[in-house]
């Protein structure tokens, strides 16, 4: 198998060709490895090497499970790999070693999965570009000039690139849907509790965040939540049942949804790109016309006073890890190893009276209430991931001198993905336009808790309807 017959495939196709014994799972580590050295010094999606972790599991025999011997990303932001580096992205945690597997990890092991390395992320994830200071910047493959989003950045760049078809995500805030948006992939984030968050926690910022993959086609992101879902022991609460295989909802009907389109962003201060408001229209139009009845709505939601209770909610969480880290590895929480809208985050946490989080938390909590009042009249919602296209490397600086600006610069990119983390509902972006420049725009579908099938039968639709590219076109240079 060469690199072209390689990326032509899903993780799906690829497990079955290893099954059908048409290829080793050494031949595609071996491909992956040698696509990650060549496009990861120009795109900056790799920051930790586990090659030789892979070695030795290849020795040992990959699981006989769904996906035996298909290479996998991990990324790097608590995706705990036992005897395996991991930095979240932070010169507070690098080098740092895992004791032991988080329970996701476990399961993706299980499923026959082959982790190799770890994907670029911003400090603590709390960015939505990935240009962490430790490691340096991360660029889109459809233009390494631009940024591929955050956190999950450099998970979206490697898939986008063809060095994986599938890689570790996890989303608090959009940080798997941005980065499918700028680069054109799909990037569904899972009811909470859906996907294992343990054994360390019971839940990751306060029931916000939720980890899953981001893929290159919607069966592939069937067929992973199949083999994640499902609650582990002792967890504090969980998503309701599917009610069968997610990969079965992709050869079902969706029928006739009534879709609620928003356009306007919930926050008073955010204005949609023009480019970006012209895909989302070509979306609602393209869905009328398969029949479905898209009517314009809104969520009832005070977008200002919600996002800043959202912020509060991460700061008192980020304030809490960041302190359990410095005593981890006996490094102090200071602007030697933290960047400076990270420690402003900290100090802002630290600042809060749990009287104050409490009430925050509530707020926060209120956006479950919004959404579920929109879902009693429509059965999905489609509206942009991100107000503007993706930004320019650079642009977005989480160590630069304003975190004031800092956070004013986020708010476009996550003013309609934060609700759904709120919420705890399931979102999926998908590829389905482009900007004048020619850099990918998703949509995004919501829909009401524990309605991941619903999600992905009219996903699969739509993918059949307007098929998309599988890779961007990124060529290293010659070396």
């Amino acid at each position: 198998m060469d690199f072209g017959e390689y990326a032509r495939h899903d993780a799906v196709a690829l497990a079955d060709l290893v099954r059908r014994r048409q290829v080793t799972p050494a031949e595609l580590l071996a491909l992956a490895r040698a696509r990650a050295e060549a496009v990861g010094p120009h795109l900056g999606c790799v920051s930790i090497d586990d090659g030789d972790f892979a070695e030795a599991h290849l020795a040992r025999g990959v699981r006989d499970g769904p996906f035996a011997g298909v290479p996998l990303l991990l990324k790097d932001l608590y995706a705990f790999l036992a005897g395996t580096r991991i930095s979240n992205g932070s010169r507070l945690v690098r080098d740092w070693t895992a004791p032991s597997d988080a329970t996701l990890v476990v399961r993706l092991l299980a499923a026959g999965f082959v982790p190799f390395a770890k994907t670029t992320s911003p400090e603590f994830g709390l960015n939505v570009v990935t240009e962490p200071v430790l490691h340096g910047a991360c660029r889109n493959p459809w233009d390494p000039a631009f940024s591929p989003g955050g956190s999950s950045g450099g998970a979206a760049a490697a898939v986008a690139a063809g060095v994986v078809p599938v890689a570790h995500a996890s989303d608090g805030g959009g940080s798997i849907r941005i980065p499918a948006s700028h680069c054109g992939l799909v990037g569904l984030k899972p009811s909470r509790a859906r996907t294992p968050v343990g054994p360390a926690v019971g839940e990751v910022w306060s029931g916000l965040a939720v980890g899953f993959v981001l893929t290159r086609t919607v069966r592939d992101a069937a067929a992973v939540l199949d083999v994640l879902a499902g609650p582990e022991p002792g967890d504090l609460y969980a998503s309701p049942e599917p009610g069968g295989r997610f990969a079965d909802a992709l050869d079902r009907d969706p029928g006739r949804l009534r879709i609620g389109l928003l356009r306007r962003p919930p926050h008073p201060a955010v204005r949609v790109h023009p480019e970006v408001a012209a895909v989302v229209e070509a979306a609602a139009d393209f869905l009328d016309g398969l029949g479905h009845a898209v009517e314009e709505t809104d969520v009832p939601l005070d977008g200002a006073r919600f996002a800043e209770a959202f912020l509060a909610v991460v700061a008192v969480n980020v304030a809490r890890d960041v302190a359990w880290w410095s005593r981890t590895t006996g490094r102090p929480a200071d602007g030697e190893h933290l960047e400076t809208a990270t420690l402003a985050l900290v100090e802002r946490g630290r600042a809060l009276s749990a009287v104050a989080f409490l009430e925050a938390l509530r707020t926060v909590q209120g956006a479950a209430r919004a959404l579920g009042r929109v879902f009693a009249r429509f059965d999905l919602l489609l509206s942009p991931v991100c107000a503007l296209p993706p930004p320019r490397v650079g642009e977005i600086d989480q160590n630069g001198p304003d975190p004031e600006a800092f956070l004013a610069r986020n708010l476009p990119y996550v003013t309609f993905t934060h609700v759904y983390n709120a919420a705890g509902c399931p979102a999926l972006a998908l590829p389905f336009g482009r900007t004048g420049a020619g850099l990918p725009v998703g949509i995004m579908l919501g829909a009401p808790l524990g309605a991941e099938t619903r999600l992905l039968a009219l996903a699969a639709v739509l993918e059949r309807a307007r098929p998309w590219p599988r890779l961007a076109p990124f060529a290293p240079p010659p070396r």
